[in-house]
Order: C-alpha cells, then sequence, then structure tokens
C-alpha cells in the first residue's frame, strides 16, 4: 500500500543539504470537503497544506505555522496551517469578479506562533501563479538558505518535495547546483505513485542519503467554543447585544471544518461574566 498522509525528513549526509516529502491523502480529501470552489482553486489549497507541513518539518518549535496568501487575482485569501504535531488544516476563499491570474498582485504571509514566546512574522510579494517560487523567495529573502520546493495536488493526492541548505553548514555551490538538477526532474507521476524511497532513489540514486522514519500527518481542526468566546467577547458586549436584537441568537461557522456554534442570550451573558465561563450549548454540524 502506498505511502500515504506522512512526511519523511531526509539528509545529503555529505552535501549539507536536507530535504523533505509529504503525500496528503485522506487529510488533503477531508479539508477540501469543508471548501468550495473550481478544482484549480481546489489544488492551490493542496498545494499550499503540502507546503506548510514541509516548512513546518524544518525548523523546531512548539505551537503552529500559517501559511497566508492575500492578492487580488482569482484566490482572494489562502490560509494553511500546520501544527508541531503535524496536524494541518486550511481555507480557499476566490474572488468571484476576478479571471486573471491566480494570486495576483499581494502579498505571501508566514507565521510562526510559539506556545513560549512572541510570533514570528515574514512578508513577501506574491508571485502572480506560483506558490513555490514565493516561499522560494521568502527563504532567499528572509533565511539567506537556498531552498527549492515542488507542489502537486491532484483530486486526490497532494505532495511535494523540498530540499534546502543546512544552516551554518560548509557546502560546495556545484553540490547543491547538482541536487538541484536532479530535483527538477521530478514528475507528477513519479510522486503520486513511487513512495518516498523509491522516489529517492530515482532522483538522486548516487547520493548518499540517510532516510528518516515516517511522520503521521492528519487533517485537525483546532476551533473550539472557547475560542469563539475569546473572540466574541473583544468584538464587545454592545455589539453582540446588537446581533441578538436582531437574529435572536450569535451563529458561527468555522471556515475551516464547517463546525456550527451557536450562542443565544444566556450564553452571552456568561461570555462577559468575570471569569468567562459560559454552559455550552449544542454545537452543530
Amino acid at each position: 500500500m502506498k505511502e500515504q498522509d506522512v512526511l519523511r525528513r531526509f539528509l545529503f549526509e555529505d552535501l549539507g543539504i536536507r530535504g523533505q516529502w509529504v503525500r496528503l491523502t485522506q487529510s488533503w480529501q477531508e479539508a477540501k470537503s469543508h471548501q468550495q470552489g473550481n478544482e484549480d482553486l481546489q489544488q492551490q489549497l493542496g498545494k499550499a497544506m503540502v507546503a506548510v507541513a514541509m516548512l513546518s518539518a524544518t525548523i523546531k518549535f512548539k505551537g503552529s505555522m500559517i501559511l497566508q496568501t492575500q492578492g487580488d487575482g482569482r484566490i482572494k485569501t489562502l490560509v494553511a496551517q500546520a501544527t508541531d504535531d503535524r496536524k494541518l488544516r486550511g481555507l480557499v476563499r476566490a474572488n468571484e469578479t476576478v479571471s486573471a491570474e491566480l494570486f495576483g498582485l499581494g502579498q505571501l504571509v508566514l507565521t510562526i506562533t510559539s506556545d513560549s514566546g512572541q510570533p514570528y512574522q515574514g512578508i513577501v510579494p506574491l508571485q502572480k501563479s506560483d506558490l513555490a517560487a514565493s516561499l522560494e523567495n521568502y527563504f532567499s529573502q528572509s533565511e539567506q538558505l537556498k531552498t527549492r520546493l515542488w507542489l502537486f495536488a491532484s483530486e486526490t493526492d497532494a505532495a511535494g518535495l523540498l530540499v534546502q541548505e543546512l544552516p551554518e553548514k560548509e557546502r560546495d555551490q556545484d553540490d547543491w547546483e547538482r541536487i538541484e538538477i536532479l530535483a527538477n526532474t521530478i514528475t507528477s507521476e513519479e510522486i503520486f505513485e513511487l513512495d518516498c524511497e523509491l522516489l529517492l532513489h530515482r532522483l538522486f540514486h548516487e547520493e548518499k542519503i540517510r532516510l528518516f522514519d515516517a511522520e503521521a500527518v492528519e487533517f485537525r481542526c483546532s476551533c473550539s467554543r472557547k475560542g469563539i468566546e475569546r473572540t466574541l467577547r473583544a468584538l464587545g458586549r454592545a455589539e453582540m447585544d446588537d446581533i441578538l436584537q436582531e437574529q435572536g441568537a450569535i451563529e458561527v461557522d468555522c471556515e475551516f471544518c464547517g463546525k456550527h456554534y451557536s450562542f443565544d442570550q444566556v450564553d452571552v451573558e456568561a461570555i462577559f461574566l468575570p471569569d468567562g465561563i459560559s454552559n455550552p450549548s449544542d454545537t452543530r454540524h
């Protein structure tokens, strides 16, 4: 059976170059099932989820990494999030009035939120139609690390390959160029059909590679009633009262997983108590 919903790290032992490979199947299908838009837009979400999974494996952190694009092209907003324990989620929103480039003019933002420190954020301009090129530009500008990504998505799978210089490691420019040229021969058929070890052998059979154990990846949304209560509290009591008066209840849908939350008058009263503890209403799907 093919490797599915796993990430694998590898190391070119003598070259100062590392890499990641990932293939999403069920996790990609679950994320996609909660989104709308044509297949072209959906596949950009798959590529973004693959990218953030691999990028999150290049650093040590406890928290989450969020990749977000905002532009004036057909994709209005694209968000993909990976936690340190390989939980993924994502969303895509289309600009219905635009039929030009996928991303158009805009920016790509990478945000790392850590449980132990202040969030880190890096911003680079968007390449009009290429998420991988935008991310490579990010690493070149923000991290001064040569990085190449190959991102693929189909109706059933999303997959990717990343190679990157190791920080603070002496390396030969010829070595990097050789690995880059070899990796650039990858095809969508290979990455969807071959498991990681076979793919690496196909691409780099003359190189000495250490392949690490597979790490499971899964779709999981981190939305919660408590988190939404914090958001409602931040909006203020007056606005909540206005919505209650007009609609009778406050209805919130999670854009990542479709979960539905409802807050009535009693719930809102509890949110604004000093301790902020509410009695949960039913959560509906």
